[in-house]
């Protein structure tokens, strides 16, 4: 039986990986800061709760093989409303979206090199782009990338790090800040523009999160966007 931990696996993404991963016959921890057992219960950019899920999950499973790092915020704000983003902004997304994966990964990485298993990081295709739902998210997304490739030659041969890198999917989080006419809306937008015509689904985040934990002995210090081919989109 194989462990791994899923932070923001309650929602979107996240869960879709969880999901996965169970039916493929592992054991996924989902870690958010709501709508998971109290053990895994916490908040990627308090360290103190990374390292107590990591020992939670050690504790009652022995092992951890994989670290998706799923969790993430932004805020909505106009990339030229330079007004609109404080210093308190870029640093508390700063503090989830990068801090929050190294404070992850240093927790569980004495388990992860002992099962010589992987991380997973997801990022943004923003991270090429500078687009997205703010300055701040494209920033923080480049800048998870970036640490993710130190991480790889860091850690290596024992622990592979690897980055999903998605465009626009299909999840709560559009609802929730635009209101379904405007989420349908920023989708059809995606569409129009990227070559295969379509925005992803939480599930194919999650299958290309498993085929690189899984299938992908050989990967690391690599990016898989899963963005219907919109990085590579002729601009208007």
């Amino acid at each position: 039986m194989k462990v791994a931990i899923v932070t923001g696996g309650s929602s979107g993404m996240g869960e879709a990986t969880v999901k996965e991963l169970a039916k493929r016959g592992w054991q996924a921890a989902a870690m958010a800061r709501g709508k998971v057992p109290n053990e895994f219960r916490g908040d990627v950019a308090e360290d103190a709760d990374c390292r107590r899920v990591a020992k939670a999950v050690l504790d009652k499973w022995g092992r951890i093989d994989a670290l998706v790092n799923c969790a993430g915020t932004t805020k909505f704000v106009a990339h030229a409303d330079l007004e609109g983003l404080s210093a308190e902004d870029i640093l508390g997304i700063l503090r989830v979206n990068l801090v929050g994966p190294f404070q992850m990964i240093r927790a569980c990485a004495p388990a992860l090199k002992a099962a010589r298993g992987c991380v997973v990081n997801v990022s943004s295709v923003a991270s090429i782009l500078g687009t997205g739902s703010s300055i701040a998210y494209a920033a923080s997304k480049a800048a998870l990338d970036t640490m993710s490739f130190s991480l790889a030659r860091a850690l290596g041969p024992e622990i592979r790090v690897n980055i999903v890198a998605p465009g626009y999917v299909r999840t709560p989080w559009h609802v929730a800040a635009h209101g379904a006419e405007g989420a349908a809306q920023r989708e059809r937008q995606f569409a129009e523009r990227a070559p295969l015509k379509a925005a992803a689904e939480p599930q194919d985040i999650a299958d290309a999160i498993a085929w690189l934990i899984e299938g992908a002995r050989s990967v690391t210090g690599e990016i898989i966007y899963v963005d219907g081919g919109i990085h590579i989109a002729s601009p208007r």
